[in-house]
């Protein structure tokens, strides 16, 4: 599978709770279009643990969303892209609500 780390934080004034309703949204939306397999539940950083080395991203709340390949992936965003409707309405909800995004893809590699 291909995937895809979401790290960000939240404008100010707007809850979790608003955000995850509409990254609900928007994800159902592009798997009713077969664009996106699975997403995982928000999850809040703990940067304040010997476990997280991470120094270059302050991010507070994080998720991933997996893809069946590269190519459903590339198709995904090549959506985004048309800002056809209503995907770019939904998507603008989600992407109006946040602030230092930053996305991380990888493939897994099986077998190994």
């Amino acid at each position: 599978m291909f995937h895809m780390l979401f790290c960000f934080d939240l404008k100010p004034g707007v809850d979790i709770e608003t955000f995850g309703e509409a990254l609900t949204n928007y994800t159902s939306h592009m798997k009713k279009l077969n664009l996106v397999e699975e997403r995982e539940a928000i999850s809040q950083r703990y940067s304040d643990t010997i476990m997280d080395t991470d120094s270059e991203r302050t991010q507070q709340f994080f998720t991933k969303m997996s893809f069946r390949d590269r190519a459903q992936s590339d198709a995904a965003v090549d959506y985004i892209i048309t800002h056809e409707e209503p995907g770019h309405s939904i998507h603008h909800d989600v992407y109006s609500k946040v602030q230092n995004q930053v996305f991380t893809c990888w493939e897994d590699m099986n077998g190994v």
